[in-house]
This record gives C-alpha cells, structure tokens and sequence, in this order.
C-alpha cells in the first residue's frame, strides 16, 4: 500500500491486489516506528495520521527475574517524533488507502487473491488472480512486486532460493482486559522459563507470551489452567482476569516464528520486498517498519526507469531491482543478527534455567546510565539505514 501510494503520487500507474474483503486482522503487528512517523512527516501526512487512534510510548521498559529495568527511552531520538506509536493496522492501512485514492493512478482491488505469476519469454509481465466469487482474471505488468507476506504465494512462484535461518521461539498472542493501576507503556516480563510482553491498547493490553519452538501441543496437553497460572506467577497483577481471557483456546492465536530471507530478491520482471523478502521475527515489532523502508527505497530506485515502461513500453532493469536489494539487504541482515541473538539468549538463559534469572550486565548498565537509554531505540525505532521520500508529487 505503501509502494502504491508513492508511485501513484508519482504518477505511475499502480494496481494493489488485497486478498480480503477489508484489513481488519486481529493480531497483525501494530507497531509504528518512529522511522514510519518521520516517512509521514515527509509526506506532510503525520498530523492527519496522529489523529487516528492511537497509542504513544515514550520508553520501554519491564521486570527481569523480578528486577525492574529500563531498557531505552525515546526523547534521545534526533527526530521530531520522540516516541513509538501502536496503532491497529487496519487503521494504519485504511489511512494510506485514503491518501492513494486521491490519485486518478491508483487503483485498489479488494478479494483479489494473487495466484500465480503470468510470463512471456521468460519474463514476468503480470500476474493471474481470483475474486470472491473464485472467477480468475489476468493483469498485465511492467513490474510485478511480491508484499504477500511470509508464506508468499508469488515467492514460491518464482523459484527464488530461501535462506530458512531458524526460530526457536513461537508466540501466542492474546488479549487482556486493562485495568486502573496496571502497569504503564510497554512493558516486558522475563523470569524463569516464561516471557511475556504486554503492549498497552488503551482499554485492553495485546499480550505475547513466547514459548519453545513447536511447543503448542504440549501447553494444549497440560490444559489452560495450568497456562493461567503460569500467566498469573509472571504477571500477577493480571491473575484476576486470566480466567475470562483465556476460558478457550480459541483466544489464543498461534504465531510460528520464522526468520529468513531470499538469496536474491527479484527475476526479470518481479521484485519481492517486506516479509515476502525476509521474514523477521516479533523480537522489536520490526516487521511492519522495515517493510515500509524497503517500499520507499524500491520507488525511490525505481520510479523513473517505470514512468519510461509506462511511457515508451520499456523493460523495468534488472540491475535496477537488484539496486533495491542491495539497498535493503544489510539493514535487513543487522535486524535479523540482532533478533537472532534476542531468541537465542531466551531460549537459552530463560528457557533452560535451572534457577531464577537475572538480567545481564548490559541491561544492568543500560537501566542505569541514561546515554546508554538512547542507543537500543536508534536500532529499532529508526532502524540502520533509514529511507527517506525522494518520489516526486506530480500533481
């Protein structure tokens, strides 16, 4: 969405296909950067983006073995925006659907479900899709670009090879109804053999709470109310409402933690960005954020070579997709590193404890001196290598 809206503003025309009939997903990542907020601050977007609903967070912060720690604050930030936003995002895309729209090139097809890849000489020049009533129609392309995600249809498609990277850790997402009292801003709880993280939704907190690789069946066997009472010896100002929220499996949804990424992103004719690209684990709430980098770095390499297809009938280069990719391959190598350590850390240190835990030297030292609060919100809110609007507004 993000893509379309930058080149239709470009005034290239752009056709989006969304699999479903609306964008409310329950669970999908709502994390906002602030790198994200800076993109809509330079779209002259953010203050009609801010009046959606939403959630500011200014630290982040939690208990480690029962020991409060600090792990960073955003007033050190060398931005405008000095904070993290948690927005739904269904919103967040609806948003963007609006801005678009305004631009006679954009158009946006809903049920539309990409299917497979169209090719001619070997060249990828559209793709065939199905409505919601499982018709199959065909769109013709100068450029195909893959967002469909981790599980991509297009990517399997295309025979592009797959670093698979490994996850130790899967994550069950659930809500928690808020009350007076409770904790404020993000808040993360590790202590022996559990980790939960709450983020705050106004009247209701979206709870993660991460366990081993593949260990669903085994939780579902031990039954949920030894799960609440986990939940209740890690978080126990919440054991009150633990039994309303969870009084069904169904309120718990199972996320299978992926990390990896393709050895090359494009073919002649098809670029594959976000997690179509690189799936990346939770740890950070990165996902959303490096996704919408990888869409500005793609219009901004590759808005001109498509205004000339659009124009004159012209291939889209393939040095110029490979541009993108060189482009967005190490910031994304740098989150993945850093993810991996986060998992390998808690599977080993939090996971496999024998006794209570304690938090490390550097969260220790990062807690307490606050220069060191400044630098873990550079890497995740702002990312490396931030992206910045470039595409031209033609009208």
């Amino acid at each position: 969405m993000m893509l379309g809206l930058l080149l239709a503003r470009a005034g290239i025309h752009v056709t989006v296909l969304e699999k479903h009939r609306d964008f409310f997903r329950d669970f999908r990542g709502d994390t906002i950067h602030t790198s994200t907020l800076e993109l809509m601050r330079e779209l002259g977007l953010l203050e009609e983006f801010l009046r959606l609903p939403h959630h500011n967070v200014h630290s982040i912060g939690g208990t480690f073995g029962g020991e409060s720690i600090r792990l960073g604050e955003f007033r050190y930030l060398p931005t405008d925006c000095k904070f993290v936003a948690f927005m739904p995002q269904w919103d967040f895309l609806d948003f963007l659907k609006r801005q678009a729209e305004q631009y006679p090139e954009f158009n946006l097809l809903m049920d539309a479900e990409a299917i497979a890849l169209l090719r001619d000489r070997g060249r990828v020049n559209g793709v065939r899709w199905r409505d919601a009533n499982a018709a199959e129609h065909e769109i013709e392309a100068h450029l195909v670009v893959a967002c469909d995600g981790r599980d991509s249809t297009l990517r399997q498609q295309s025979g592009l090879p797959v670093i698979d990277i490994g996850a130790p850790i899967d994550v069950l997402w659930f809500r928690l109804e808020r009350a007076d009292g409770d904790p404020d801003d993000l808040l993360g709880r590790i202590d022996t053999g559990q980790v939960l993280v709450m983020i705050d939704r106004g009247d209701y907190w979206q709870c993660a709470y991460l366990i081993r690789k593949n260990g669903f069946e085994a939780l579902r066997q031990r039954g949920l109310p030894a799960l609440r009472a986990d939940l209740a010896r890690i978080a126990p100002f919440a054991a009150g409402r633990l039994d309303s929220a969870l009084d069904d499996w169904d309120r718990l949804k199972l996320l299978s933690v992926q990390i990896n990424r393709l050895h090359r992103w494009h073919a002649p004719g098809l670029l594959c960005i976000g997690d179509a690209a690189h799936a990346m684990s939770p740890v950070g709430g990165v996902g959303i954020n490096l996704a919408i980098q990888d869409a500005v770095a793609a219009a901004n390499i590759l808005y001109s070579c498509l205004r000339e297809a659009q124009e004159e009938g012209s291939a889209v280069s393939d040095s110029l997709l490979e541009a993108v990719q060189k482009r967005r391959d190490w910031p994304t190598r740098v989150i993945q590193a850093f993810q991996i350590r986060v998992q390998n850390f808690l599977e080993q240190q939090v996971f496999n404890a024998a006794g209570p835990v304690k938090p490390p030297l550097l969260l220790r030292l990062i807690t307490h001196i606050p220069i060191l609060r400044g630098l873990a919100p550079r890497l995740v809110a702002l990312g490396p290598r931030r992206e910045h609007i470039e595409t031209p507004d033609t009208h």
